[in-house]
This record gives C-alpha cells, structure tokens and sequence, in this order.
C-alpha cells in the first residue's frame, strides 16, 4: 500500500506543478533566478510536457497497485 501512495503523491504534487507551470510560466525564473530559454517560453512548455507524462503515468501505475492489493485482500 505505500507504493499506492508514494506514486499517488507523486502524480499529485506534477499535476499541481505542471498547473502553476501553465499559470504563471514565469515561477522557474523567480524561484533559481536564471533565465535558461531567454524569455521564449520553450522550457516552460517542456516542462508542462513532462510534468504531464509523469503525472498521467503515476496515476496508471496508482491504479494498477490499487487493484492489486485489492485483489491480494
């Protein structure tokens, strides 16, 4: 079960991110105060990419942990 909830976390905590990444593109900048795309947004958009994969791939493998120890129950 804690499989369950560390990836249940993990899809959590990338949904939200790539959500604030959406909003407000400008975080990464605040936050390290580098500017690594130079303003054209690119990095942004990867990162929203990738937070999404991830975030859609913990869920499968949430679900799939679930059904599992539920089956063994």
């Amino acid at each position: 079960m804690g499989r369950f909830w560390g990836v249940t976390v993990l899809g959590v905590v990338s949904a939200v991110l790539g959500g604030i990444t959406l909003i407000w593109q400008e975080w990464i900048e605040f936050v390290f105060g580098v500017d690594p795309d130079r303003g054209d947004g690119s990095l942004e958009w990867v990162i929203v990419a990738v937070l999404a994969v991830v975030a859609v791939g913990s869920g499968l493998v949430a679900r799939w942990e679930w059904r599992r120890t539920q089956a063994a129950s």
